[in-house]
């Protein structure tokens, strides 16, 4: 217990500089790889209560702090996650999710080429709960969802390949079993086929960039999160900005 306290504390003080943007409806965070968004079984502070205890004590708020989380990332993949900070506004950004309103694009790489240099993937998926593992299978397989995304190859290097990735539905695990389909499973991704983990635990899938009419302001807002710290991921950045 007195670990987990003091891993809140560290993070708490991490937190103002991952946040990509913030006003009183909205708040943006650049997710680490290895963080959870909200509670599990494993018992980890999540990104959301870590993110309320800091609200609370930056602002000298009395009471609860609410939060609410229209959207989640997995606990391996890094990158830009919104939360709301009022109902009004979280109840506006589910119904733009739900009207496909709200624009993800991704970046992933890569070991194995995919099949084209850009597609559109559509498949179905049933999600396993026992091994918290999304398979495609047939459309009238019970409990199959419509998964959908495109994808484009951006750069390569000798051993690997950018994708960037528009996501269209919000599916368990979608970017990751739906690349792994077409044989090109996400770089460190063990649980989806990928041969060898990453040292910091984490995959190559990066939440790049959100973009939605703003709940309550009603102008356009565009959140980018940076890259990962990496030296492969900084070496595809550079190459898709010459």
């Amino acid at each position: 217990m007195e670990k987990n306290t003091q891993n809140s504390k560290n993070n708490i003080c991490l937190l103002p500089s991952s946040i990509l943007y913030e006003d009183n409806h909205l708040i943006a965070i650049n997710k680490a790889p290895g963080q959870i968004v909200q509670g599990d079984k494993t018992g980890d502070i999540p990104l959301s209560e870590l993110l309320k205890d800091y609200i609370k004590q930056r602002d000298n708020k009395p009471g609860k702090v609410f939060l609410g989380v229209p959207h989640r990332l997995d606990r391996p993949v890094s990158g830009v996650v919104l939360f709301a900070k009022t109902g009004k506004a979280l109840g506006r950004v589910n119904e733009l999710i739900r009207d496909r309103a709200f624009d993800k694009t991704y970046w992933a790489i890569v070991r194995q080429a995919p099949p084209l240099k850009e597609d559109h993937l559509k498949h179905w998926l049933r999600r396993n709960e026992s091994q918290n593992k999304s398979y495609v299978c047939t459309e009238n397989h019970i409990g199959a969802l419509c998964a959908e995304l495109s994808y484009k190859l951006l750069a390569k290097s000798d051993r690997y390949y950018l994708l960037e990735i528009k996501l269209y539905t919000g599916r368990h695990h979608q970017i990751r079993a739906q690349l792994a389909s077409i044989g090109s499973p996400v770089k460190g991704d063990l649980k989806y086929g990928d041969t060898r983990s990453n040292p910091d635990g984490g995959i190559c899938l990066h939440s790049k960039s959100l973009e939605l009419v703003h709940p309550i302001k009603k102008t356009l807002l565009h959140i980018e999160a940076p890259l990962p710290k990496d030296s492969l991921w900084q070496y595809f950045e550079n190459l898709s900005l010459k």
